[in-house]
């Protein structure tokens, strides 16, 4: 089984680090204690991994998404979404720590390490339900956190905001996001 992720060694540095064999870093969660409900990815892709920030590809769907479901614009600066999300009760993070991936697709990930939601789930004791962004970020939960001591949750999986799902129009993924989001 995959090593979990530990909060303590997650610091600035490894955030940033990038290995000659492709090996790359997650970033730390957004989120505050009071937290509701979790949105997890599976792991950011190159353009997020480039500027430091959750969805930061311009045509991800995610930043679109939750300003018309949380009524916030678009172009607000980043740490403006992420305090909106949080002031909301909700919490951002992925499921992957890090891995070995070459170029942005979820289907080149490999040699998972898991972040640490054992203890995560630990200091956000409210958080019941999880939201994932996209088949891969279940699948990887699933299959990692399987021997982890975590609470029971209600699990759903959403469409992936990520525009390599082009399969469905963006007014069809917001009102499946706008609806599950409704029920928290």
């Amino acid at each position: 089984m995959a090593e979990s992720y530990n909060a303590e060694r997650h610091d600035k540095a490894q955030v940033v680090k990038k290995t000659d064999d492709k090996k790359i870093f997650s970033f730390p969660p957004s989120s505050s204690p009071d937290a509701l409900l979790l949105i997890l990815g599976s792991m950011p892709g190159g353009e997020s991994l480039r500027k430091q920030q959750y969805y930061a590809h311009p045509q991800n769907k995610f930043w679109d998404i939750m300003g018309r479901i949380f009524d916030f614009p678009k172009n607000i600066p980043y740490e403006e979404k992420l305090n909106a999300l949080r002031k909301n009760k909700v919490a951002l993070w992925d499921v992957v720590h890090s891995c070995h991936r070459e170029g942005s697709m979820d289907s080149d990930i490999h040699n998972v390490e898991v972040n640490d939601f054992e203890n995560f789930l630990k200091k956000h004791r409210y958080i019941g339900k999880v939201f994932f962004n996209g088949q891969t970020a279940h699948r990887l939960f699933i299959k990692h956190t399987a021997e982890m001591k975590i609470p029971e949750l209600e699990l759903c999986v959403l469409p992936s905001s990520s525009p390599a799902n082009a399969s469905l129009p963006f007014e069809r993924k917001y009102l499946i996001w706008k609806n599950a989001l409704a029920e928290r």
